[in-house]
């Protein structure tokens, strides 16, 4: 079996660069965006096992993005986390099909955590 993919949408480019090392050192495939305008076309080409979403991610921003997945005939199933600087993310994430979330910063371990007990 292949590895473990998990696609990450944030604008904050220092945010990509770390999570992106930090995954790809624990074995998994990683592909980032810095908007999530395109979250269908990049589903359909890199099908990811879990998706991390920033909240406030130009250009249609993440609600409405993972909006547009959990419509998807073939896509609803892949959970997405939510990343947030907003303090609203517990509320945000109970509004919309998230599995989880995470409030900026957050503590590397938790991220470590969170997505493990979440990818299949």
């Amino acid at each position: 079996m292949g590895k473990k993919k998990i696609l990450i949408f944030d604008d904050d480019t220092s945010i990509l660069e770390v999570v992106s090392i930090i995954f790809e050192d624990n074995g998994y495939e990683v592909e980032i965006a810095e908007t999530a305008d395109d979250i269908i076309s990049r589903v359909n080409v890199f099908l990811p096992d879990l998706i991390l979403m920033d909240v406030y991610i130009p250009v249609i921003g993440g609600i409405e993005a993972t909006r547009l997945l959990k419509d998807h005939i073939v896509h609803n199933r892949i959970p997405v986390i939510f990343i947030t600087a907003k303090n609203d993310a517990a509320f945000i994430s109970s509004q919309s099909s998230v599995v989880d979330y995470l409030s900026k910063p957050f503590d590397l371990g938790e991220l470590e955590r969170k997505v493990e007990k979440w990818i299949s």
